[in-house]
């Protein structure tokens, strides 16, 4: 049973159950070939290319501005691209022969009228794409807005519209899922909760793509993060990969070890902890420390939690006046 969510109450996400499309579908890579985009003389997206696997949770992130929703939007045909191009299972979405039921995607969480209830904001979707109106009550009872169906959906809380926009996306038990921002307005147990659904949906085969600036909720979720900053590729990877990929040193001249191992191609960040290496194997620091007589009193694989990772990741050190070196 569905409950009323009254007035000032926390918003709860949909409970985890996986699309019936994604359990019998086929696999449905996303995938951004030498990808670019520019408006006027701003390049917003510069020769990007990754893949979003199928049976997978991919995190996509990056600061405010860097070219997330843009690269979301050219997946979705809602922009296009000047060089490269965006795939689903090696077809743009406009030539899937059944997008709807293909892709489920959550861009703008008040993409409905506001004059129209939540139920008729879906049954004209379901009408638009030739899906029974008996889909349109399941959703609802999915993502728990069956009491608050008949309202207006202008009169929605951010939480609610969020819900919404999520039922939409899985109108068409889809095997994609193209994500951007849905933890949005939720609160931390709605937010356990939608995770439970979208793991649950890459278990079953599916491909979940999610846009996040929670990056504690994005650690617990997501199996691969993809990172960008000024349309371009930071870093991708397993997620447990990249947290085992730097290095701790501790030594009582930090900066000329950060700077011996940099001259090498090493990033280094100087930290209270010491100091930070990344893109180094851990041998080699120790070689290199040895051969410039740097005694080091530590050295070892260092985990960083994402969001340390994340920062480090794009923080600019002439904006900060410290941190990662170019």
């Amino acid at each position: 049973m569905t409950t009323k969510t009254p007035a000032g109450a926390r918003e709860r996400a949909p409970r985890a159950e996986p699309s019936t499309q994604a359990r019998a579908g086929g696999p449905y890579a996303l995938e951004i070939e030498h990808l670019t985009k520019r408006y006027g003389d701003n390049t917003v997206v510069d020769d990007l290319s990754f893949t979003a696997q199928p049976g997978r949770v991919t995190g996509f992130l990056g600061p405010n501005g860097s070219g997330k929703s843009t690269t979301m939007k050219i997946m979705l045909d809602l922009a296009s691209a000047d060089q490269g191009r965006a795939t689903i299972g090696g077809h743009r979405y406009r030539d899937l022969p059944d997008p709807a039921r293909t892709v489920g995607a959550v861009i703008e969480s008040d993409a409905f009228h506001p004059g129209r209830s939540g139920r008729n904001h879906l049954q004209i979707l379901a009408d638009a794409t030739g899906i029974p109106h008996a889909r349109v009550d399941q959703v609802l009872e999915q993502v728990d807005l069956a009491d608050a169906a008949d309202r207006r959906a202008g009169a929605y809380s951010l939480g609610m519209r969020q819900r919404l926009g999520l039922a939409a996306a899985l109108l068409g038990e889809p095997v994609v899922l193209v994500l951007d921002e849905p933890g949005n307005g939720l609160d931390p147990q709605g937010i356990r909760t939608l995770r439970d659904l979208l793991r649950a949906h890459a278990a079953a085969g599916g491909t979940v793509f999610v846009s996040s600036h929670l990056l504690a909720e994005v650690e617990h979720l997501a199996d691969d993060v993809i990172v960008i900053d000024k349309g371009r590729m930071i870093t991708q990877g397993s997620l447990a990969e990249l947290q085992q990929a730097a290095s701790l040193a501790r030594t009582a001249d930090p900066a000329r070890l950060a700077a011996v191992v940099e001259r090498e191609g090493a990033v280094t960040q100087i930290t209270p902890d010491g100091v930070i290496i990344t893109d180094m194997p851990i041998d080699e620091i120790g070689e290199r420390a040895f051969t410039a007589g740097i005694v080091l009193h530590e050295l070892s694989p260092r985990a960083g939690s994402l969001e340390e990772l994340f920062l480090g990741w794009t923080t600019d050190p002439t904006a900060a006046g410290e941190g990662i070196r170019p």
